[in-house]
């Protein structure tokens, strides 16, 4: 009865904490589960709200309320697919479930597939046209794109509704920035911040605020904002993210691979890859490091024609399924079979069809700055593939990566610290440079300050290379970007078009003064002058 009082007034925090009594008294029932769950979600105990709503499932089974509450802690643990799956289900079930369409968006955000995410949000208005967070991802994700008036207008409508809702907050903040006003986006966001907000949220405020003072030039404040946006981070992935004895970190992974490149020796002959159905006449890997380019090469040769690219999607968890362990241990790669290998290029190129459409004929640019981790493997699998490495100057580099908002993950764990995103840098640097000298492969090494200062002959070098004819609407990347879309974090400036965003570290150097040792190799070879 108190359960029922406490619902019908719109206390759910006292209802969910009369349903933990409740359970504590040995009395289990699917509402009582389901409050219980909703309330260690809160907490940020992912584990144990889902165990609760399991149990929850089993008294009601096929229950679309339940199915939907489980969709979201999956989600809030990183298994994106298991829980589409389910939310798939529930749409399916019950058309009519605003709630498990707006989760369903939340979800495929995280898969960067925005354009499926949209028409998610877009069907939960149909269903409550006063859903206010589906009305400011819309905004948000119109933000990004650059398209100002209907972001505006979205974010407008959801803060009507809900005037602390933080995903329209954020888009409004976002066009600010992008207008250098740094003040304006300072003055929406503070009191957002003052306010109780969801953890992800705050880290993604945060981090604009910290921006938003950039262009301010109140460089101190900035960096210590960024900072505090890293610790939100932290704080809000710490039990699914933080390295362990069950969890190497993502460098130790990284220097693992090295020790087994270095431990292998030269590679002096690879046996060349017999053709597999619907692969492309020319395959490109482009790799290096987030925030070194990598987004703006990949928009210059899809500028080209019969030209493929994806961007930062998953084309190899068939290999790392065979191939890699959890912490960076790999299969004999010089033991692999001709059928074996076969059969991962097979896998691959059809997961490629998949995710770009058939590539058969065309050329293929695979763009994942981390895919230099998995060079080792790709050398075997691929030899006839061309590898394209971006270089830039490391201090840029390693601040851009701390001041930005990335998707969860073990990377993004290590760019939340600034010393350690430094040790990552040159852990994935002194790979690949191993790989360059041990693997015979072709290499071709990319310096973004040469690109934006003098672009026509670093791309037409770039082109040959490849074995692309010159067009010159290589120079339209920026029209490119904004057709085709950008899912990376660097969506907003390649859509700008050419501009040398180098040099951005030297504001900041006395922030970066302690990880200088750290990089001074990496910038004795590519620190622009």
């Amino acid at each position: 009865m108190k359960i029922g009082q406490s619902l019908a007034t719109g206390e759910i925090v006292r209802a969910a904490e009369t349903a933990l009594a409740a359970l504590e008294r040995g009395i289990e029932e699917p509402l009582i589960l389901n409050l219980a769950a909703w309330r260690r979600e809160e907490d940020g105990d992912f584990g144990a709200a889902h165990d609760l709503l399991q149990r929850a499932l089993v008294l009601s089974p096929g229950d679309v309320m339940i199915l939907g509450s489980i969709g979201a802690v999956l989600r809030k643990q990183g298994f994106y697919e298991a829980a589409i799956e389910i939310l798939d289900k529930v749409v399916a079930t019950e058309p009519r479930h605003s709630a498990a369409w707006l989760e369903r968006g939340y979800v495929l955000d995280a898969l960067r597939r925005e354009s499926d995410a949209a028409d998610s949000y877009r069907q939960a208005l149909t269903i409550d046209p006063r859903l206010a967070p589906a009305l400011g991802k819309l905004a948000d994700a119109a933000a990004r794109r650059g398209e100002g008036e209907g972001a505006r207008d979205l974010a407008d409508r959801a803060l009507a509704i809900d005037p602390q809702e933080p995903a329209a907050t954020c888009a409004l903040a976002i066009l600010a920035n992008e207008a250098k006003d740094g003040a304006t986006a300072e003055a929406l966001l503070r009191p957002l911040l003052a306010g109780s907000v969801a953890p992800e949220d705050r880290t993604r405020a945060l981090t604009l605020l910290g921006d938003a003072l950039d262009r301010q030039d109140r460089t101190t404040e900035a960096f210590a904002t960024w900072r505090d946006a890293q610790r939100s981070f932290r704080d809000a992935y710490r039990a699914r993210l933080e390295p362990g004895p069950d969890r190497p970190a993502h460098r130790a992974f990284i220097d693992r691979i090295r020790e087994q490149v270095e431990e292998t020796g030269p590679v002096t002959a690879l046996p060349a890859a017999a053709p597999v159905d619907g692969q492309a006449a020319i395959h490109v890997f482009l790799l290096g490091y987030p925030r070194s380019g990598t987004t703006l090469i990949e928009n210059v040769l899809a500028s080209a024609p019969d030209v493929v690219a994806l961007e930062e999607r998953d084309t190899l968890i068939d290999t790392d399924r065979a191939l890699l362990g959890n912490d960076g241990t790999m299969a004999d790669l010089d033991a692999l079979s001709p059928g074996k290998l076969e059969r991962l290029r097979s896998a691959y190129w059809a997961r490629v069809a998949d995710l770009g459409g058939p590539v058969a004929g065309k050329t293929l640019v695979d763009m994942n700055p981390f895919n230099g981790v998995k060079l080792p493997i790709l050398a075997r699998i691929f030899p006839q593939a061309r590898f394209v490495i971006m270089r830039r100057d490391p201090r840029d580099v390693v601040l851009s990566c701390f001041r930005i908002n990335f998707t969860p993950g073990s990377a993004a764990w290590a760019f939340s610290d600034l010393e350690e995103a430094a040790l990552h840098y040159d852990a994935l640097k002194r790979l690949i440079d191993r790989c360059m000298e041990m693997l015979p492969v072709a290499f071709h090494e990319v310096r973004y300050d040469r690109l934006v200062t003098e672009f026509e002959p670093t791309v037409r070098a770039l082109a040959d290379f490849i074995g692309l004819e010159w067009t010159d609407d290589f120079a339209r990347f920026d029209r490119t970007a904004k057709n085709r879309g950008v899912r990376t974090a660097s969506e907003t400036q390649v859509r700008k078009g050419l501009y040398n965003g180098g040099g951005q570290w030297r504001r900041y150097a006395d922030e970066l003064a302690p990880v200088l040792p750290i990089l001074a190799p990496w910038i004795d070879r590519f620190g622009a002058d």
